[in-house]
């Protein structure tokens, strides 16, 4: 049953026919239901909402409990207004200054709620990708300022002032806004495209495609912090980020990474010995993984070599140069260990003497077409 605003004026009219009396009572009236809903509320609903294994119920309870109470009141304070027959102008500015209260209240209470619900969702990447915690704080202005926009909107409804102005001026600001401002625009969609789509996250190995090589260490809305190996952070603007190929080195099925060390061996050397020092140089660290197992391939007969290349997993990208340089070590002692041997490139001169006549006879022949040539 709705409430009847001529009826319940009717009936306080009986009780008590002095307006100023009849505002009182309108008053103590409202204060009366407004305690007794914030009794149910505190007491009756939120002993109910304890007894739940959900924590949510209990927060949005406190959420809007406190704009319930005084939107209550306000109703009261609104009625009692309209029943002491102010003249238009100050009963206008009384009722505008009452529903612009209740307006803040409620803007505030919804904007709780909203960052309360968006802080649930960011917790589940299955229900929103793009809402994640690196996201959650542009998210969360956005919404203030949706929030924020939409009450002015009815504030100025309330007070009856002409939004057409108001719309265009906002629309030519926003325009000149966007042109001067395209550079950090395109770097805030390209952070969150980037969020959203998440080709890398914080702690991967990524290489650009200009060369640069480090550990991601911050996802920010206008920027990517790279840090490298020589402890030099870099910082990138998503806009570069978002339009250029980015290797990374951590993602697939797993963070392991593959470090291959090439070596080559002279012509004659028994390749079974080869291949069984790399294994047993690969097996001898505890930064190379024993799952994947180490290999050896057998790649090219090389113009001075034999070309051999042993692959073996690491349990991180960032231990790649430390591995390498064990590695390459351990191969070259083992090998002079061995006796094999790593040859390097050369080249056989062969030295042919010709006779006198000879000589001669290439001499007038090279005279003679030169003179031919000059004719």
């Amino acid at each position: 049953m709705g409430f009847n605003k001529a009826q319940f004026m009717e009936v306080l009219a009986q009780i008590a026919p002095n307006r100023y009396l009849q505002a009182v009572l309108i008053i103590l009236l409202f204060l009366g239901v407004a305690k007794g809903v914030d009794l149910i509320l505190s007491r009756i609903v939120k002993g109910w909402f304890e007894k739940t294994k959900f924590k949510i119920d209990d927060q949005v309870l406190d959420i809007f409990h406190r704009p319930v109470f005084l939107s209550i009141i306000l109703f009261g304070l609104a009625l009692a207004t309209e029943r002491l027959g102010f003249p238009e102008i100050i009963g206008f500015i009384t009722l505008g200054c009452l529903k612009t209260i209740a307006i803040f209240y409620w803007a505030l209470a919804a904007t709780r709620f909203l960052k309360l619900l968006l802080n649930l969702v960011s917790r589940d990447e299955s229900w929103f990708k793009l809402i994640q915690d690196q996201t959650l704080p542009l998210f969360n202005n956005l919404l203030i300022l949706l929030v924020t926009g939409l009450s002015i909107y009815i504030v100025f409804l309330v007070w009856d002032i002409d939004l057409t102005a108001w719309v265009a001026s906002a629309g030519i600001l926003g325009l000149a806004i966007s042109f001067a401002a395209k550079d950090t625009l395109a770097n805030l969609f390209s952070g969150v495209f980037i969020m959203a789509d998440a080709p890398y996250k914080l702690g991967d190995f990524i290489v650009l495609d200009s060369g640069e090589r480090g550990n991601v260490t911050n996802i920010g809305i206008r920027s990517t912090r790279i840090l490298t190996r020589d402890d030099v952070e870099i910082t990138v603007p998503n806009s570069i980020m978002g339009n250029t190929k980015i290797t990374n080195e951590a993602g697939g099925r797993h963070e392991k990474f593959r470090v291959r060390v090439k070596v080559g061996v002279a012509y004659g050397s028994d390749i079974d010995t080869v291949h069984r020092v790399l294994l047993d140089v690969a097996s001898g660290f505890q930064e190379v993984c024993k799952i994947p197992e180490p290999r050896v391939r057998f790649r090219a007969f090389g113009d001075s070599s034999l070309d051999h290349e042993l692959l073996c997993w690491v349990r991180k990208p960032v231990f790649r140069g430390k591995v390498l340089h064990l590695l390459n070590t351990a191969v070259y002692k083992r090998f002079i260990q061995e006796g094999i041997e790593i040859p390097f490139p050369q080249q056989d001169v062969h030295v042919r003497s010709v006779s006198t006549d000879t000589q001669f006879i290439e001499k007038k022949v090279i005279e003679k077409d030169t003179i031919e040539t000059i004719k």
